[in-house]
C-alpha cells in the first residue's frame, strides 16, 4: 500500500502572503501518485504538480514531442481520459482540526476528484481555484484520492455539436489535432495556446498543473489580506489594509500590522466578529515612503507587513506575512489635437515603455522551473525593458514570476485568457469567466508590477464593432446571430472583467481589447495611429519594407515584428543533418506561420545577399531580424512623446522553433536581443533619412536636460579617417529632440557611399561617451566590404573571462560563437569598426579556449 507521509508544513501565498502561525497546518500532497490511462494500456508513476505528455516521457512511452516531427504521431494523448490516484495519510493532529479543505490550485481541465470514492469536485477551468470541504469525507490514516481528467478535445466537440454554430478561432490547429476543421478551444477554459499557435504545436494537455494542499484549521484564520493604495505621494503613502478573517463562533480581540524586519507596530486595533466571514478595513500611513519605481525611474523598493489576530491574553492565533510596493500607476488617455494619449504615469511621471510581448515558457507548463523564470526576467532586464506583457492565450502566471518583475521593477500589462477567438454566452460559461477573473485579479492584485488589466488579444479588431471588415468573421454569421455574438463579447469584456476588477483590484486600469483606438469599440474601428494602441503587421504579413516602420507610428505600439530561425547550436538539437534545409519537412514543422521560412528569405533578399549554406541562413536570419527591431524601435522613440510605449512581439518561445522570438526556448540570445538591448539603452542617438535629409535625433528618459557634444566621424572600411566634425546640443528631459540635419549628400561628399560608415557620439564633460550609432549610407548587400583580419584573445582579470578582439577592416554584424559550449558573449552580432580593440565578458561554465571560436560577418564579394 502506497502511502504518503507529509512532514512539513508549507506556506501558502498571495503574492508573497503567507500562513505562519502553528495552529493552521498546509500540506501538500505531491507524492506517490501513478496515472493510467482509462479504457487502454498506457500506465506509470505520476509527477504533480505535472502534465499527462510529461508523464509519459518519463515513462518513456512516448518520445520527446519537440523533437523533429514527433508531435504529429502524439495526437491520440488528447483524445484519451486520463485517471491520476495517490494515497496520503492524515495524521491525528490534522483529522482533529475542526477544519479541513482542500485547495485545488490549478486542474487541467475538465476534472471529477474522488475523496475515499465521493465525488467532492467536478472542475472545468484551468484557471481556476477550487476549495473543497472535506471534513465529513477525510479518515485518519489512508486517504484515497483520484482526480479523473476528461479529454479536452472530446469535451470540446461535445460542446461544438450542442452548439447552435461554431466560433471562429484563427490559430486553432484542428487539421494537426486529427479532428479536421472543427474549432473547439474557445469551449474550453483552457491555455489557447495548447491547441497550436503560429509559433507554437499543438500539444493538449491534462493533468494537475499546479499543487493540492489539504488545509487543517480550528476556529479562526485569516484568509487574504487586500494592500489598497488609494492616495501615494512621495511625501506620504496613505494605504488601507482590507482584512478578512474566517471564525467558528463569535471572537473578541485585536489585529495588529506590523513590520516584518523590524516588528514596530503600524496600528493596533480592537476587532468584534460575529458573523463566519469578516472584513475589517484598517488605515495606515507611512510618511516620506520609498516608493516602487519601475525601471530607469529608481530603486522597486518593497514592503513587508507582518498581519496578526490576537486573542486573550494577547495570544497569538493567526499570522500572515505580505509583501507589496508603494506607488501609483495610471493609463493617461487624454484628448488632444490629434487624438488620444495612451501613456503610463508611474509616481506621476510620465513614462517611455520599452517592453516586449510574453508566452508561456514551455508546451508543457510544470517543466517551467525558477530558474526559467529567473532568465526570462533577466533578460527583459538586462535588455533595458521596463514591461513585458502577459499574452491572453497562454496563462495568468505563476506567483513567482510576479515576484521577480516586483523585484526588478518590470511593469505588467496583464491580458485576461482570451485571443483571437469568439466566445459562447451561456449564463455558466459567463458565470464560469467571472470567477476565474476573480480568482486572478484577487492573486495578483498586491503585486505593485500590475500596471494594466487587458480584455483581450485582438477581437475586437478581428470582429469590428464598425464598418470596418475586420477579419471577415462577421461573415460567417447571419444578422441575428451576429447580434448574439457581438453581445456576448460586449458582456464579457465591457461589463463582466472590467466589473471584476474595479470591484477587485488595487484601482488598476482596464483595457478591453488589443488593439484598440478607444474604449468604446462600436466608435473604433480596430485600431488607427491616432489613440489607443496599435499592433502593425504590415512588416511581415503585408510585405511592408521596415522603413515603413517610419510611415505607420501609434500613441502606443503594442505588437509588431519579424521573424528568424534559431542559431545552428540550437536548430542541431531537434533535428539530423538531413533536415538541414529550410524548405524540409522537419524545419517545415518547426515553423508554424505558413508562409514564414520563404518570407523570411524574401525579406532578406531585399537587405542582404542570400547565402546558399544552411549555417550561413540561419545567421543571415538573426540579423535580418535585428535590423527589423532595431528600425522600429529606434522610430517609435524618436516619435516620443507622440508614442509612448514600444512592446516588440516576442521575447521568448516555448519550444525550439522559428518565430519572432528575440530569445530561442533555450533562453539564448538572438541577434535581435542584443539589438533591443541598445535600441533600448536610457538614451539613445537615432540616424534616419527622409528625402534628401538626413536627421540625427537624441531620445533621453532622463528627468533633466543633458548638455553635450554630438560628435559626426566617416571611416572608410579599412579604418581611414575621411572626415569629422563636433556640435553643442542639448537633450531635451524625458522626451526626443531633433539635434542635427543636413542634407545627405553634404556629408557623404565625394565618397564612395558603398564603403564608408558613420558614426555619431554624445559626449557629456568632453570626455563620457553617453550614446553612440553607426549609420551606412547604402543597403547591406550593396557594401563593399573587404576580407577581415581579426585578431582575438582570452583572458582573465579579477576572476572574470574576456575576449579582445579587433580587426584591420571592418566587420559588419560580427557573430562570435564558442563551438558546442554554452556561453554567453556580453555583446554580439556587433559592427567591429577597424583598429578599435573590443573587449567582451565571457560567462560560462564549460572549458573555453580559442580553438573553439568560430566567427560568421557579412561577406566581402
Amino acid at each position: 500500500m502506497k502511502k504518503l507521509l507529509l512532514l512539513f508544513i508549507v506556506f501558502t501565498s498571495i503574492i508573497g502572503c503567507k500562513d505562519k502561525t502553528d495552529t493552521i497546518i498546509s500540506e501538500e500532497i505531491n507524492t506517490n501518485w501513478s496515472f493510467k490511462e482509462v479504457d487502454g494500456i498506457h500506465s506509470g508513476t505520476a509527477t504533480v504538480p505535472g502534465t499527462i505528455h510529461t508523464d509519459l516521457i518519463a515513462n518513456k512511452l512516448i518520445e520527446d514531442p519537440f523533437y523533429r516531427t514527433n508531435e504529429k504521431n502524439q495526437q491520440w494523448i488528447d483524445k484519451k481520459d486520463w485517471e491520476y490516484e495517490t494515497l496520503f495519510e492524515v495524521s491525528s493532529e490534522v483529522f482533529q482540526k475542526n477544519h479541513l479543505v482542500l485547495n485545488f490550485d490549478g486542474l487541467d481541465t475538465y476534472a471529477d476528484v474522488y475523496l475515499n470514492d465521493s465525488l467532492i469536485l467536478q472542475a472545468n477551468n484551468m484557471f481556476r481555484s477550487w476549495k473543497v470541504d472535506v471534513k465529513q469525507f477525510v479518515k485518519q490514516g489512508d486517504n484515497q484520492l483520484k482526480v479523473l481528467l476528461h479529454s479536452p478535445i472530446k469535451k470540446g466537440l461535445e460542446l461544438l455539436d450542442a452548439s447552435t454554430y461554431g466560433y471562429p478561432a484563427n490559430m486553432d490547429q484542428s487539421e494537426n489535432g486529427e479532428i479536421g476543421d472543427k474549432k473547439i478551444s474557445m469551449f474550453t477554459r483552457k491555455a489557447g495556446y495548447h491547441y497550436g499557435w503560429d509559433w507554437g504545436p499543438r500539444l493538449v494537455t491534462s493533468g494537475i498543473w499546479r499543487p493540492i494542499t489539504l488545509k487543517a484549521w480550528n476556529e479562526l484564520r485569516i484568509t487574504d489580506i487586500f494592500i489598497k493604495q488609494p492616495n501615494i505621494t512621495k511625501e506620504e503613502a496613505e494605504i488601507e489594509f482590507e482584512i478578512s478573517v474566517e471564525v467558528d463562533k463569535n471572537f473578541g480581540g485585536k489585529i495588529n500590522i506590523l513590520d516584518s524586519e523590524t516588528q514596530d507596530v503600524y496600528k493596533s486595533i480592537d476587532v468584534d466578529f460575529s458573523s463566519k466571514e469578516n472584513k475589517t478595513n484598517i488605515p495606515v500611513s507611512i510618511k516620506n515612503p520609498k516608493l516602487w519605481w519601475s525601471k530607469g525611474l529608481g530603486e522597486p523598493n518593497m514592503y513587508h507587513f507582518t498581519v496578526q489576530v490576537l486573542g486573550e491574553d494577547d495570544n497569538e492565533i493567526s499570522r500572515k506575512e505580505i509583501s507589496t510596493g508603494l506607488r501609483s500607476i495610471k493609463l493617461i488617455r487624454k484628448k488632444d489635437d490629434i487624438g488620444e494619449s495612451f501613456l503610463f504615469e508611474i509616481n506621476g511621471v510620465p513614462t517611455f515603455i520599452k517592453g516586449a510581448n510574453y508566452i508561456p515558457n514551455d508546451s508543457f507548463l510544470t517543466r517551467v522551473s525558477n530558474k526559467d523564470y529567473e532568465k526570462v526576467v533577466n533578460n527583459a532586464v538586462d535588455a533595458n525593458m521596463n514591461m513585458l506583457r502577459v499574452w491572453g492565450g497562454g496563462i495568468y502566471e505563476n506567483d513567482y514570476f510576479y515576484e521577480l518583475a516586483d523585484k526588478n521593477g518590470l511593469l505588467i500589462w496583464q491580458d485576461f485568457m482570451f485571443a483571437c477567438a469568439m466566445y459562447p454566452g451561456d449564463k455558466a460559461f459567463l458565470e464560469n469567466i467571472k470567477q476565474e477573473a476573480i480568482d486572478n485579479v484577487v492573486r495578483l492584485r498586491n503585486h505593485p508590477s500590475i500596471a494594466l488589466w487587458c480584455g483581450n488579444n485582438e477581437i475586437s479588431w478581428a470582429w469590428s464593432f464598425t464598418d470596418n471588415p475586420g477579419w471577415g468573421w462577421k461573415n460567417l454569421y447571419t444578422e441575428e446571430q451576429q447580434k448574439v455574438v457581438g453581445q456576448t463579447y460586449l458582456d464579457i469584456f465591457h461589463d463582466i472583467l472590467p466589473e471584476v476588477v474595479k470591484t477587485y483590484s488595487n484601482d488598476t486600469d482596464y483595457w478591453p481589447s488589443s488593439p484598440q483606438a478607444g474604449f468604446e469599440p462600436e466608435k473604433y474601428p480596430g485600431y488607427d495611429n491616432t489613440s489607443g494602441d496599435m499592433h502593425y503587421w504590415g512588416v511581415w504579413h503585408n510585405k511592408h519594407l521596415f522603413e515603413d516602420f517610419e510611415k505607420y507610428k501609434a500613441r502606443f505600439m503594442s505588437e509588431y515584428g519579424f521573424q528568424s530561425f534559431p542559431d545552428f547550436e540550437t536548430v542541431k538539437k531537434y533535428t539530423l543533418p538531413e533536415d538541414f534545409d529550410i524548405e524540409s519537412e522537419v524545419m517545415a514543422s518547426h515553423q508554424r506561420s505558413g508562409i514564414g521560412n520563404l518570407r523570411i528569405k524574401e525579406y532578406m533578399s531585399w537587405y542582404y545577399k542570400v547565402p546558399t549554406k544552411f549555417e550561413e541562413f540561419l545567421y543571415m536570419s538573426h540579423v535580418l531580424q535585428a535590423r527589423a527591431l532595431k528600425t522600429a524601435i529606434e522610430a517609435h522613440r524618436r516619435a516620443m512623446p507622440y508614442t509612448m510605449g514600444t512592446m516588440y512581439w516576442q521575447i521568448n518561445d516555448c519550444w525550439p522553433v522559428a518565430s519572432w522570438s528575440s530569445t530561442d526556448y533555450y533562453h539564448k540570445w538572438k541577434a535581435s536581443h542584443y539589438a533591443v538591448k541598445k535600441a533600448y539603452e536610457p538614451i539613445l542617438l537615432t540616424i534616419h533619412e527622409e528625402k534628401e535629409d538626413l536627421i540625427i535625433h537624441g531620445v533621453s528618459e532622463k528627468l533633466q536636460d543633458l548638455n553635450g557634444d554630438l560628435k559626426l566621424t566617416i571611416l572608410d572600411f579599412n579604418g581611414k579617417l575621411l572626415s569629422t566634425e563636433s556640435h553643442k546640443v542639448v537633450l531635451n528631459k524625458n522626451t526626443s529632440t531633433e539635434i542635427f540635419r543636413t542634407v545627405t549628400s553634404k556629408i557623404s561628399k565625394n565618397f564612395n557611399k558603398k564603403q564608408i560608415v558613420l558614426k555619431v557620439e554624445f559626449y557629456q564633460n568632453d570626455k563620457n561617451l553617453t550614446a553612440k550609432n553607426l549609420f551606412y549610407f547604402e543597403k547591406p548587400k550593396d557594401l563593399k566590404f573587404k576580407k577581415p583580419s581579426i585578431k582575438s584573445e582570452i583572458i582573465t582579470n579579477n576572476g572574470k573571462t574576456y575576449l579582445l578582439i579587433s580587426s584591420d577592416k571592418l566587420v559588419n554584424n560580427l557573430y562570435i560563437n564558442f563551438k558546442d559550449k554554452n556561453v554567453f558573449i556580453a555583446d554580439n552580432y556587433f559592427d567591429l569598426l577597424p583598429n578599435e580593440e573590443i573587449s567582451l565578458e565571457l560567462i560560462t561554465k564549460d572549458s573555453i579556449d580559442l580553438n573553439l571560436i568560430e566567427f560568421q560577418y557579412l561577406a566581402k564579394d
